[in-house]
């Protein structure tokens, strides 16, 4: 029986997968990647281009995920900056926290922790220096449609609020917090700073 590419692909995401959080990628080979995806080393690059890519598309989802949750909030889709006085919106930031750590728990890990050698080395680093461009941009624009509220915040003040959500996800993941209790924290975690920023923006 012929077996589809498609399942070969996921055989080697599969494998990949296992063998990045396991090892992290520096010390994890294609060989044995190959291995554990029951194919021949060489087939790989049928469908990747090299180690880096296999591990850039095993942590895809989390990458789109992240970068949904910045567009969302600050980016091409950003909500206006009063949304944030709503209940709404504090719930709509609880769910959507909850919701990213529940669907890629393993895959936040393997990114944050597993990624010593790759191009994703750095995302940590490059995501909050990215986000405070984009969240500089959505100031000036909610200053203009808005320009009773205070705005001048320094980009340190916000390179710091990215910097804080890492580390959240990294305690998290780190103590291994049940789900249940996570729950509880992420939202004690966002009411905080959902309400520093009110009083820094002054809504």
């Amino acid at each position: 029986m012929q077996v589809l590419k498609e399942d070969i692909r996921s055989q080697v995401l599969a494998a990949a997968r296992q063998q990045f959080r396991q090892k992290g990628y520096s010390k994890t080979s294609m060989r044995e990647i190959a291995v554990s995806a029951g194919v021949v080393a060489g087939n790989i690059y049928n469908y990747f281009t090299g180690k880096d890519g296999l591990f850039r598309e095993v942590v895809r989802p989390v990458l789109c995920a992240l970068e949904a949750m910045l567009q969302e909030h600050h980016g091409i889709r950003g909500e206006d900056i009063m949304a944030m006085r709503s209940e709404k919106y504090l719930k709509s930031c609880i769910d959507e926290y909850v919701s990213l750590m529940n669907r890629h728990r393993e895959l936040m890990e393997i990114l944050l922790f597993r990624a010593q050698g790759s191009s994703l080395e750095h995302f940590r680093e490059d995501y909050t220096d990215r986000s405070t461009e984009v969240v500089k941009v959505w100031f000036a624009t909610m200053q203009q449609k808005h320009p009773e509220i205070n705005t001048a915040v320094s980009d340190f003040i916000i390179h710091l609020h990215t910097v804080w959500m890492f580390t959240m996800f990294e305690e998290l993941l780190m103590h291994s917090v049940p789900e249940q209790e996570m729950e509880a924290i992420l939202h004690d975690y966002i009411l905080f700073e959902i309400q520093g920023w009110r009083a820094i923006i002054q809504i």
